[in-house]
């Protein structure tokens, strides 16, 4: 059994331990890169793409190592791994954007998939690399009739990006139980927050749309169902699983993270709307393909097990994203 004890999140773990994350100048990655420098980590990131633009990393980017570098190249990533001999690996680098798998799906699969199992086979017999995390999707699932979604819950994605997530969660689970790597694999929702300018994604358009008075385009009917969650809540989700892997010998195991509050996109967009303080303007134009209606997930067992609790509701979250790209309008930034 494993204790249930309340956990919190442990800032003197991380003094002076080295952090690789790769793809750590996106959305997630940027945020871990920032949380855990100021946790005291020494951070080594690897991205295709430096020094972006409007970054939450700005601000620390000076103090961090920064490799410019495909995680499709494998000889780099075990040049990296052998020269800098990491404790921790986040591997949340990827094909983020599930229109652009489905656009070219040969690429998404090569980042998504083949970028996976380099990382893991990289570290794969490196006796100093404690922790690797791995960032799955609620889409590796697939679509299920009963929802919500659990950890047990069998992997099928059907479309390019989907199946990619499946096939990197079933990677992970391999290099655990043939070769031992220390390795957890991370579900989660919509991810949303401050930094994020991938304006494909429904939360920064709807709020940069409401922000300059512009009609919203919803690709879809709005009925299909999501979950959203706050960056800094699933940051924290991260850390409280990679200082608990070995302590509560969690290898092998997949976690969830959910605010478990599904909600339509048009009910999102009219909430999103009102917090902005303007009437909702959009127009629906039911062009989506090969979309999963309805996704949502149970984080009952990163609850139980990691006493992982989000220090956020939908409402301060959204309050908090809109305040950032308010201000990021007014600095022209987005």
């Amino acid at each position: 059994m494993h204790d249930k004890s309340t956990k919190k999140h442990n800032i003197h773990f991380w003094q002076g331990r080295k952090v690789i994350i790769t793809g750590h100048e996106g959305f997630l990655g940027s945020w871990l890169a920032k949380t855990l420098f100021y946790n005291g980590a020494k951070i080594i990131g690897i991205d295709k793409v430096v020094n972006r633009p409007g970054s939450v990393l700005n601000d620390v980017r000076k103090n961090i190592i920064s490799i410019k570098g495909e995680i499709t190249n494998l000889s780099l990533l075990k040049g990296i791994i052998n020269r800098y001999k990491p404790q921790d690996i986040f591997h949340v680098g990827a094909e983020a954007i599930v229109g652009e798998a489905l656009k070219n799906p040969v690429r998404g699969f090569k980042t998504n998939i083949e970028g996976t199992w380099n990382v893991l086979e990289a570290a794969r017999g490196k006796k100093f690399i404690e922790c690797i995390i791995v960032a799955s999707s609620d889409k590796a699932y697939g679509i299920k009739d009963k929802l919500p979604y659990r950890e047990d819950t069998s992997l099928a994605g059907c479309h390019p990006y989907d199946v990619s997530k499946s096939c990197a969660d079933l990677l992970a689970y391999t290099y655990f139980y043939t070769y031992n790597l220390p390795v957890c694999v991370t579900r989660c929702g919509n991810i949303f927050g401050p930094g994020d300018l991938n304006f494909s994604r429904i939360i920064p358009e709807a709020i940069r749309s409401a922000i300059l008075g512009k009609t919203l385009i919803i690709r879809s009917t709005g009925k299909y169902t999501r979950d959203y969650i706050y960056i800094k809540d699933i940051v924290k989700g991260y850390l409280l699983l990679a200082e608990n892997i070995n302590k509560l010998k969690l290898s092998g195991e997949a976690f969830n993270f959910s605010y478990e509050n599904p909600l339509s996109v048009l009910e999102l967009v009219e909430t999103i709307y009102k917090l902005v303080g303007k009437k909702p303007k959009y127009k629906i134009i039911n062009q989506a393909k090969h979309e999963i209606p309805h996704q949502y997930l149970s984080s009952q067992k990163a609850r139980r097990i990691l006493s992982w609790k989000p220090a956020y509701n939908l409402r301060r979250a959204l309050l908090t994203t809109i305040q950032w790209y308010k201000e990021a309008c007014l600095e022209k930034k987005i």
